[in-house]
């Protein structure tokens, strides 16, 4: 009987202990809920939310977001959200929304749903915060000039090569294929060599165990983002995606701390010479990112983890949005062939009949094709969707306020409705 009392009592404790957080708990998600029925959006259910409604293929998906963004688009609707289990997200897609976002220099913090990949990217550059990304960005940018990002214009003609005549086997004969894993394993090689020095020869070497890692590392991100559910760790790792995500992350972090590890002791050795101008003629050292990380490290700046962190960040944003620019390009052209044609004639007028290296002077005088480029962006922007996390309330419109601790996602599909581009 005691022990019953002296529990009760314990419990009673506790409460009166903590009562005023679990009713400042309470009242913040009250509000929260309270904000987010202002804004219009699909019809969400408890718990669930709108989840049961997503489409699970990824193609399904990508239509039914368009379908939503379209019919409120049209409606004259600048935001809407939608409630992904228990965690809402305001979509926004007004192009002035969109624009406050973007020039923010508060709204930085990502969303919860990189959290995936945070434990493989660390807090790089990508899903780093404060003045932690700030510094981080003002000491990367020099990696960026353009004599540096000139220097490496032979390694990407080389391996454009290499996909050219990887596909022109296609060109025998009248049957469709998918272009696309042949142009994000090109992507990939120009990535690694700029980016690590080191080269994997990704478009001859199909079972390369990183390329493999890193595709896999894609779709369990990829996975995870659209499935609330998998947020709880029992059940992600009781879906055995958890365990496999685990194993190819330790090949993929592995993969990069060896090259840092054996770059390092050749920068050591024999430094890299900074380009200083356009031509890279002679050169037989070039500055890779890594290279310039390394040089930040010897200042004390960065630790090897941090290092780590930079190039894992720059090796997934790199190769996937590049591959997926230069996938929907090629993709446009394929359906327009008239404009094709146009391309191929100013590509000959440059170039000729010769078949030497492309040069930094040359891409300058094809004004046609970077239009398409640019284009062929607008209508397919490799990042269509990003999130940041709103740490504090933001007036969107007198109607529309976006509650504290909501996830803010900014939709750039938003570039392809007619009011926007008529």
């Amino acid at each position: 009987m005691a022990s019953i009392l002296w529990i009760g009592l314990a419990a009673l404790g506790l409460f009166i202990f903590y009562w005023k957080s679990i009713y400042e708990a309470l009242c913040e998600r009250h509000r929260l809920i309270k904000a987010m029925a202002k804004i219009p959006g699909p019809p969400a259910i408890p718990i669930l939310g709108v989840t049961w409604m997503l489409k699970w293929k990824v193609e399904g998906l990508v239509d039914q977001l368009f379908e939503w963004f379209s019919i409120y688009t049209n409606e004259g609707v600048g935001a809407i959200n939608l409630w992904l289990g228990p965690q809402p997200m305001v979509i926004v897609i007004n192009a002035e929304y969109i624009k406050a976002v973007l020039e923010s220099n508060t709204l930085i913090s990502k969303g919860k749903e990189y959290s995936i990949i945070e434990r493989w990217l660390g807090t790089g550059l990508l899903t780093s915060t404060g003045d932690k990304w700030r510094n981080r960005r003002k000491m990367l940018t020099p990696a960026f000039h353009f004599n540096i990002l000139n220097s490496f214009v032979f390694s990407h003609d080389k391996e454009a090569q290499i996909f050219v005549n990887t596909i022109e086997k296609f060109s025998d004969n009248d049957k469709i294929f998918d272009i696309f894993p042949f142009v994000k394993r090109c992507a990939l090689d120009i990535i690694c060599e700029t980016s690590m020095g080191t080269k994997i020869n990704a478009q001859i070497n199909y079972d390369h165990p990183y390329v493999m890692a890193v595709q896999r590392m894609n779709e369990l991100s990829f996975l995870y983002t659209r499935m609330p559910w998998m947020w709880l760790k029992p059940i992600w790792y009781a879906s055995g995606y958890g365990n496999e995500y685990d194993h190819t992350l330790k090949l993929v972090t592995d993969f990069t701390r060896k090259v840092i590890e054996e770059r390092g002791r050749e920068f050591r050795q024999n430094p890299p010479q900074h380009p200083t101008n356009g031509s890279i003629e002679g050169t037989k050292k070039r500055y890779a990112f890594l290279d310039l990380l390394l040089s930040v490290q010897d200042e004390g700046k960065l630790t090897t983890e941090d290092i780590r962190e930079e190039v894992d960040t720059f090796m997934f944003e790199g190769h996937d949005t590049t591959s997926s620019g230069m996938g929907w390009t090629l993709w446009t052209l394929a359906h327009h062939p008239e404009i094709q044609e146009k391309v191929i004639q100013e590509i000959d007028a440059v170039f000729g009949d010769s078949n030497r290296p492309c040069t930094p002077d040359d891409l300058k005088e094809l004004k046609y094709l970077e239009n398409c480029i640019k284009e062929s962006l607008r209508l397919f922007p490799p990042v269509p969707l990003f999130t940041r996390r709103v740490e504090e309330d933001v007036e969107c419109e007198p109607t529309l306020a976006v509650a504290k601790r909501s996830i803010l996602s900014n939709c750039a599909m938003r570039f392809t409705t007619a009011s926007a581009h008529p």
